[in-house]
């Protein structure tokens, strides 16, 4: 049973950011340290997180509970049929977003947000393998 009252856990899930999160900017500061320069805003399908325009490559830096990641989910223990019911929305999104911008010509980069907190290096070097293709 939830503690919070319907109006107190609104609050809290609103102010859950979609965009700017630390493992996002973590990466983009990395990235724009290297010299890379990309964009934050976009019209394409699904809002990459950043995108670099000439090579056509878009970085989702997905979160784990948000998009179900496979090394750290946890099925919720409340209202779990409602919270599945989302989050497996979203995954379906995430692949149909990444299927339509691929047929666009762009590349799609997903980074979880686990593998910037414990490898950036890593991750900054898969961004930099796929816009030196």
């Amino acid at each position: 049973m939830d503690v919070l009252t319907a109006s107190q856990r609104s609050f809290c899930m609103s102010r859950i950011s979609g965009s700017n999160t630390k493992p996002e900017i973590r990466l983009r500061k990395s990235l724009w340290r290297l010299g890379y320069r990309y964009r934050l805003k976009s019209d394409l399908i699904g809002k990459p997180d950043f995108i670099f325009v000439t090579p056509q490559v878009a970085v989702f830096v997905d979160g784990c509970f948000w998009h179900k990641c496979p090394k750290h989910f946890v099925v919720p223990k409340t209202r779990t049929e409602f919270w599945m019911k989302k989050i497996n929305k979203n995954c379906e999104r995430d692949r149909q977003v990444s299927q339509e911008l691929k047929q666009s010509g762009w590349r799609v980069l997903r980074i979880w947000e686990h593998e910037i907190k414990e490898n950036l290096p890593a991750c900054v070097e898969r961004v930099e393998a796929l816009l030196s293709q």
